[in-house]
């Protein structure tokens, strides 16, 4: 008879320590993608074209994820990649402060300074958060993965908050040398800190694919980026995963450009109560990704059929309010708007963890079980970067499109609703059919 490994996972105090890892990519990205966009077309009159471009910009450069993923994967060690990460993008934030000096002084020189910048962030987040997430899914127990992922998503959340309140604070009275002190210490802050919570946490083992002491050997991991990809791709499981990162991830950000514009148009909403909606609705997704942290930890084992049935309950849930959001361009004032924005965001935060926790899953669940961790992680975030990049251009896109060709803007919301409610239902249908199986410690996992 077999005896069990008892090589020890990471524990809730390595698990917060990465949660604040997640928080300075967080507090950084912030001051790239919010802070210098407004004061690139508030304090310096800049067309928004400008930030918006280098923003989806550095989602393309995301495309590069795997990469970065499959160095984790060889170098076995992945400590340096999230460090080396969290460097390029804290120098990335400060170059782009660097090229809003220049533009504003009017060289054009500025404008390629601020692509190059742009780049530095994009492959910053994809070196760290591939990197930090691959490491998550090799050294957390399958039993903690979705409280895993809820703690670093809601402690990621805290560090754009505190950022955005710090940088906030600090630049007033505005100035461009006061704006190129905040980022630098902002940034300078967050990479210290990252550096301080990952030292030391690879030197618990990671989680072993196989619970027998003596397992067969797994297949060799491909040395070439080339091989590695083929190989994972020619996994039908993975191949499935990502469409359904693709569609779920897309779906959720066709509504961060609209939902805005939409209740102001709709129900007349002044600028002020319009911009409480996003707290409400971000309000549900923290409660959603708390309460699926929980329950799909607590009791996301046999009873509950592993992350598949967060996930599924997630996506139709997020379907169902999205329907309501449909009906509500129709009814306009009257409908209960915000509770119904309130009902979309915990849809969203009770998939999100799931999806993340599935993640997680599936990762450390090939052939090369968590010596692929990285490359799986990197296909993953990919996708999620295509899908954010074109999902806030979508949604802006058929708003417009829909007014000009149907002059009629009930009708128009109806529609754009009713399809990001779809791309969630086409999401819950790839995860239904077939099953999703790994197997891990004690049970198998069905996601």
């Amino acid at each position: 008879m077999t005896m069990r490994s008892s090589i020890p996972a990471l524990g809730w105090v390595g698990i917060v320590r990465l949660g604040v890892v997640q928080a300075a990519i967080g507090a950084i990205v912030m001051l790239a993608t919010s802070l210098l966009n407004r004061v690139m077309v508030v304090e310096y009159a800049l067309p928004a074209a400008l930030p918006a471009g280098l923003v989806a910009w550095h989602y393309a450069v995301q495309l590069s994820r795997p990469v970065w993923g499959h160095g984790s994967d060889r170098g076995r060690r992945r400590t340096r990649w999230i460090i080396a990460g969290m460097a390029m993008l804290a120098a990335g934030a400060i170059v782009a402060v660097w090229a809003l000096g220049i533009i504003a002084g009017g060289a054009t020189l500025g404008y390629a300074l601020a692509v190059l910048a742009f780049a530095m962030i994009g492959a910053g987040v994809g070196a760290a958060g591939t990197s930090l997430l691959a490491l998550l899914a090799s050294h957390v127990a399958p039993a903690r993965r979705a409280a895993a992922a809820a703690v670093t998503w809601i402690m990621m959340v805290a560090g754009i908050a505190l950022s955005a309140g710090v940088a906030g604070w600090l630049l007033d009275p505005f100035s461009f040398g006061r704006l190129l002190q905040v980022v630098a210490g902002v940034a300078g802050a967050a990479v210290l800190a990252a550096m301080l919570a990952v030292r030391g946490v690879e030197r618990v083992a990671p989680v072993a694919a196989d619970p027998f002491a003596t397992p067969p050997p797994p297949a060799a991991s491909p040395t070439h980026f080339g091989d590695a990809l083929r190989a994972l791709w020619a996994d039908r499981e993975a191949r499935r995963f990502t469409g359904f990162v693709f569609l779920s991830m897309l779906a959720y950000a066709m509504q961060d450009l609209i939902l805005e514009p939409f209740t102001g148009l709709r129900f007349g909403l002044t600028p002020g109560q319009s911009t409480q909606v996003s707290g409400i609705q971000h309000g549900g997704v923290l409660l959603g990704m708390i309460l699926t942290g929980i329950a799909g930890s607590g009791f996301g084992g046999r009873a509950t059929g592993g992350m598949r049935r967060w996930i599924v309950g997630g996506c139709i849930g997020s379907a169902v309010a999205l329907g309501g959001l449909a009906m509500a361009a129709r009814v306009g004032p009257g409908w209960p708007i915000l509770a119904n924005i309130f009902a979309l965001g915990f849809a969203n935060g009770v998939f999100a963890v799931a999806a993340i926790g599935a993640m997680m899953a599936l990762a450390g669940g090939g052939a090369n079980g968590t010596h692929s961790a990285g490359i799986r992680m990197g296909i993953w975030g990919a996708a999620q970067a295509v899908a954010f990049g074109l999902g806030g251009l979508t949604g802006a896109v058929a708003v417009d499109a829909g007014r000009a060709l149907t002059g009629s803007l009930p009708e128009t919301f109806m529609l754009v609703f009713g399809a990001e409610a779809l791309l969630f239902l086409a999401a819950a249908v790839l995860t239904l059919r077939p099953p999703l199986r790994v197997v891990h410690f004690e049970r198998e996992v069905v996601l």
